[in-house]
């Protein structure tokens, strides 16, 4: 039997990390307005994205969905991320999705956790996670 996973194509940089900030803004299984719309806005201004197709990232959000689906669909996800991005763009995709884990405000429980993964995954060190991680937090404050 073959799985969603097997049929899945070889991802570029940008789809991996346009993969990383669908699959943490998924994790608390929803996905926010305020989380889509940053990952829009991040696709639409950074330039690590220039010339990136921005009608992909309904394609690669639906890629992700599917490997959640699957029984190591988490392990999977990693492996093709792992497998997609040079090395010198993991601390990229960190600070990507913690900013869109902070873009709604509201940092739960499975959202930390799977930061966590993610930094582990990436072999993102402590301290260099911390400085992302604060960041992000500056970023996203909301004012109240």
């Amino acid at each position: 039997m073959t799985s969603k996973i097997d049929n899945l194509p070889m991802m570029s940089s940008q789809d991996a990390l346009v993969a990383v900030m669908v699959a943490v803004s998924a994790s608390d299984d929803s996905v926010s307005k305020r989380e889509l719309l940053s990952i829009i806005r991040i696709v639409e201004h950074l330039p690590i994205f220039f010339g990136y197709d921005k009608n992909r990232i309904k394609i690669i959000a639906q890629s992700v969905f599917d490997i959640f689906e699957e029984e190591d669909g988490l392990e999977a996800l990693f492996g093709l991320i792992q497998q997609s991005l040079p090395e010198r763009l993991f601390e990229t995709a960190y600070a990507l999705a913690c900013d869109v884990a902070a873009a709604d405000g509201i940092l739960d429980e499975i959202e930390l956790r799977f930061l966590q993964e993610i930094r582990h995954e990436l072999n993102i060190d402590r301290l260099h996670g911390a400085a992302i991680e604060r960041g992000a937090r500056a970023r996203h404050l909301l004012d109240q």
